[in-house]
């Protein structure tokens, strides 16, 4: 499963939830599991026979989300975990929880928040998007390392291609766009996810590293973090623009089941401007690919993060 620096392969054109193979046996766990696309993925997996962990920052909505899912699939082996990707410290204590993982599924979010801090004062939509997945990703990967077809699959937005990365003011301190720090957080994803495929294949590992993004989606994200006129605008456009969340998620369980997918690939909608449509191999912003902005990313973010992959850059 390995295409260098994720070169576009053939589209799974029409690709549905339908496609999914038995995943008896295997373990995946999917960050914000509890609404939106987390919880459209986790329902599909635990339909298709995995054993599924979703992640909540609230313990009532994840315990919610557990009896939606199985009240659709009374056999689904589903359960949830408490973890807020704006808490490093919460991040350690979950990862130091799990003994079994197949897949991780870095897909929880937030967008476009007024300015506020994690706790660790890193900006929020950094933190969260990019930091907490990154380090979750670093905590849980020798237990990756132990799975067969292990996979870890990062879930950006097609925004990532208006972003940049601020290294001079990477928690918006001195001048705060909501926009530009969300745009530079899926950069983030997708620098890191095509960085991290690189050094897993130059230290001999088997883990695969894979991109998706959904398109435009309606979920709650729309209207949990904006305010004012930028949450009408959404909510307006949820309606009358964005696809369903059941169609938002097939990039990234196309990502993180298929046979057909190769590490460093990235999967988003075939249709016009990747806004909506069935998963295929899309291309990323040209300038996620420059080696030397991900290694100070990386370097950035293993400092901010307190977490090293171990895993040297070639």
């Amino acid at each position: 499963m390995s295409r260098p620096d994720g070169d576009p392969g053939a589209a799974a054109t029409g690709w549905t939830a339908a496609d999914i193979p038995a995943l008896g046996g295997r373990t995946y766990i999917v960050t914000g599991g509890n609404s939106g696309l987390g919880f459209e993925t986790a329902r599909e997996l635990a339909g298709h026979g995995a054993e599924v962990i979703l992640t909540a920052r609230d313990p009532e909505k994840g315990r919610a989300a557990v009896e939606r899912i199985q009240a659709a699939h009374p056999d689904a082996r589903v359960e949830s975990r408490l973890l807020d990707l704006a808490d490093l410290d919460t991040v350690e204590v979950f990862a130091n929880g799990i003994q079994q993982v197949d897949v991780l599924i870095n897909n929880a979010g937030v967008m476009m928040p007024p300015r506020t801090e994690s706790a660790q004062g890193y900006e929020l939509q950094f933190a969260v998007n990019h930091l907490g997945h990154f380090a979750l990703t670093g905590r849980l990967l020798d237990v990756l390392k132990e799975s067969a077809d292990p996979r870890v699959v990062t879930v950006s937005s097609f925004l990532h291609k208006r972003g940049r990365i601020h290294f001079d003011d990477l928690h918006g301190e001195h001048k705060y766009s909501r926009a530009g720090y969300y745009s530079q957080s899926k950069l983030a994803n997708v620098v890191f996810g095509l960085e991290l495929h690189r050094r897993l294949r130059a230290n001999g590992f088997a883990v695969s590293s894979l991109l998706a993004h959904p398109g435009y989606s309606a979920t709650n994200l729309q209207s949990s973090g904006p305010t004012g006129v930028a949450k009408l605008a959404m909510k307006v456009s949820n309606r009358f623009m964005a696809q369903e969340a059941s169609m938002g998620a097939l990039p990234q369980l196309f990502a993180a089941t298929s046979p057909d997918v190769e590490s460093g690939q990235f999967i988003g909608p075939d249709g016009r401007k990747e806004q909506k449509g069935y998963p295929r191999v899309v291309e990323p912003l040209e300038a996620a690919r420059d080696r030397e902005l991900a290694k100070r990313l990386w370097d950035t973010s293993e400092e901010l993060t307190g977490v090293a992959f171990g895993l040297a850059a070639r």
